[in-house]
């Protein structure tokens, strides 16, 4: 019997698009052969909807393109498909209005439906908000020939719950283990799961653990693209009854692909299998560059602009534009004031022509004497400072958002992580933008990034922009090599104000991601000095890090929708 997956890029709230998403894949599967084809959690309105789910026009929309897809179907195909469902009992017990479900297509009609268990609300996962919980397992039988399969359905965080594999439950009911109670020969498991460094490994133990304890072949079928600040890497993924792998998608593309259960066996034949990525680098690199062609294209962009100052920061995110929408839909602006150094505009210029992108220069000297001006009476008696400084950040910010208004632009900030972690950045200034493409990336691992794109166009590493650039060296490596600088003053370097940025992200690392105390880290061997000014400088940065653009999440722990702290607080993020 076979089986297909659609590995399925949605839009967020385009129904009807996404509804000829999953017929055009529905198509595909009935062509080679499929009896049923699963698609993503929420499939049909995108994930995630978050407060479109509160609109009743948009839950009885997704109804009717529901009952439409069903009609388009081709015949003898059975499609499952995911959306928000009204909870009938919602009024009458105070439970929450939907549900998370799964819809069972065939023949024109909608046979079953089946609501998710497990609502996660972590993280960025808010699902109690708008979703109740299902009561009960969900499984069905798949009529083929002269025989059926009896499938278990899960939706994405459903499988998460294996005590055996964290050491613990978190919450009460293990629906894996419920349906294969019920004695389903397979469980299928449909996810949107966001995408962060390493977690395509870890799901993969996971489901090996799963299928080894319930001896059971299980199929995950993920979400690909980018939605917001969040990506999606797909890498959906079948394992046998023994836990090995026998098939995996693509990793950041949409597709169908087929799997073939072998009744006899009642066991998944081994089938299509894309290795993964070999290096952390390697799924950033893929995750910054699908999110910022997906925001752009979702968003109604086709051009984008980058201030280039010659720095590492900058030169990254004009690559990883330049591969998201080519390099003759980028911009880079050059925008140097009396500080900056011949090195950087040289640097910035060079990178420029190794990427094939067009540039625009606007010098700044006078916009900065203007200013000097204005404000020479007013600020009489006072000592020129970080306010003088920031001046020049927030004239370039002007510019680019004039750049961007004039014609339509996508502007992408450039700031990194640690930058955005202790305020090192500008209000209105280095932080304009729609999007911050590597405010989720740590200052050392933006170096090794663009290490390692110099190395991949070195060794022919397909990277989306080295076929049309013809380049072997991306970033210049001067702009590697040199201290890093912001340039508002004389001689400048980031170190005057900051530590090495190693130590620095080993302790925002501790602080942020592992939630280590200031004794803790310490203890681990940091300066008790440097640890107080970094736990301070990130405390009082959160009113900044409010007012960013969009963050494209890459780690477990990004400045965006699951990072919450309060901005007026008088509990030391240090503290235990």
């Amino acid at each position: 019997m076979k089986l297909a997956i659609a590995q399925l890029n949605p839009t967020v709230g385009d129904l009807t698009g996404n509804g000829q998403q999953i017929v055009s894949a529905a198509k595909r599967a009935a062509e080679q052969g499929a009896r049923l084809l699963l698609t993503p959690e929420l499939s049909l309105c995108g994930y995630p909807p978050r407060d479109l789910l509160l609109r009743p026009g948009f839950i009885q929309q997704m109804q009717t393109v529901l009952e439409q897809v069903a009609q388009d179907l081709p015949p003898g195909l059975v499609v499952l498909v995911g959306l928000a469902q009204p909870n009938p009992g919602a009024n009458q017990k105070g439970q929450k209005p939907l549900y998370n479900s799964m819809a069972l297509l065939e023949n024109g009609t909608i046979t079953a439906v089946f609501h998710k268990r497990l609502l996660p609300t972590y993280d960025v996962f808010d699902e109690d908000r708008y979703f109740e919980s299902g009561t009960e397992p969900n499984h069905f039988h798949l009529t083929h020939g002269d025989g059926s399969l009896h499938i278990g359905v899960t939706i994405c965080e459903d499988l998460w719950n294996e005590d055996g594999f964290w050491g613990q439950r978190a919450y009460a009911v293990n629906p894996t283990a419920e349906v294969v109670a019920a004695g389903v020969d397979l469980v299928v498991n449909l996810s949107a799961s966001p995408f962060t460094v390493g977690k395509q490994r870890l799901r993969e133990k996971l489901i090996t653990h799963a299928a080894r304890q319930h001896r059971c072949p299980i199929v995950y079928v993920n979400q690909v693209g980018s939605n917001d600040d969040l990506v999606f890497d797909g890498c959906s993924v079948a394992m046998d009854r023994q836990g090995a792998v026998v098939s995996r998608s693509h990793g950041f593309e949409a597709g169908v692909q087929l799997l073939e259960y072998d009744v006899n066996q009642r066991d998944l034949k081994p089938g299509a299998l894309t290795p993964l990525l070999d290096t952390a680098e390697a799924e950033i690199w893929s995750a910054l560059v699908l999110g910022v062609k997906d925001y752009s294209r979702k968003c109604g962009f086709t051009k984008a602009v980058v201030g280039l100052s010659g720095g590492i920061d900058s030169a990254l995110v004009v690559a990883i534009a330049a591969a998201a929408l080519g390099p003759n839909n980028v911009l880079g602006v050059l925008m140097p004031s009396p500080y900056s150094s011949d090195h950087s505009i040289g640097d910035a210029e060079k990178l420029a022509h190794n990427l094939g992108i067009a540039t625009q220069t606007l010098p700044i000297g006078e916009l900065m004497a203007g200013y000097d001006n204005i404000f020479l009476d007013f600020f009489a008696g006072t000592d020129p400072g970080v306010t003088e400084e920031n001046l020049q950040s927030r004239i370039r910010g002007n510019l680019l958002m004039a750049i961007a208004n004039k014609f339509g632009h996508l502007l992408l900030s450039t700031g990194n992580k640690s930058e955005m972690a202790v305020g090192y950045c500008t209000l209105y200034g280095d932080m304009n933008g729609g999007l911050a493409v590597i405010a989720d990336v740590p200052k050392t691992k933006v170096y090794s990034l663009c290490h390692w794109l110099n190395y991949s166009a070195q060794t022919g590493t397909p990277l989306g922009l080295i076929e049309q650039t013809g380049q072997s060296e991306i970033i210049p490596n001067h702009i590697l090599t040199k201290p890093p600088s912001a340039e508002l003053r004389p001689d400048q370097v980031d170190q005057d104000s900051l530590p090495a940025y190693a130590i620095l992200d080993d302790i925002l690392e501790r602080l942020i991601q592992h939630h280590q105390s200031a004794t803790d880290i310490v203890a681990a061997g940091h300066d008790p000095k440097v640890v107080k000014k970094i736990v301070h400088l990130l405390t009082r940065a959160e009113f900044k890090r409010r007012q960013a653009p969009p963050v494209l999440k890459v780690t477990d722990r990004a400045f965006g929708l699951g990072w919450r702290m309060p901005i007026a607080s008088r509990w030391p993020i240090a503290n235990r």
